[in-house]
């Protein structure tokens, strides 16, 4: 079996109007809520999110915006992992 790349922006764009969950990097944390929009920049914006911790659900946030922070040109403070 062979590696094969995907474009991730097409990706996130087939996941609008869809039920996603969001995890961060570098934490414990995920939102989950349905897919409202995302840009170029790779923000995302989610709609009746929730945001669990150690797989604790820690509060109903609703609408959310969650967005990338450049540390450098070159580092990416947050990444995260999308499952639709």
């Amino acid at each position: 079996m062979s590696f094969v790349p995907v474009n991730p922006r097409p990706m996130l764009q087939d996941l609008v109007n869809k039920d996603v969950v969001v995890r961060l990097k570098w934490a414990e944390t995920e939102y989950k809520g349905r897919l409202v929009s995302t840009d170029s920049y790779f923000n995302l914006q989610l709609a009746n999110a929730e945001e669990f911790i150690a797989d604790k659900l820690t509060g109903q946030l609703g609408q959310i915006l969650i967005r990338q922070v450049l540390a450098s040109s070159w580092t990416r403070m947050l990444q995260v992992l999308i499952r639709g």
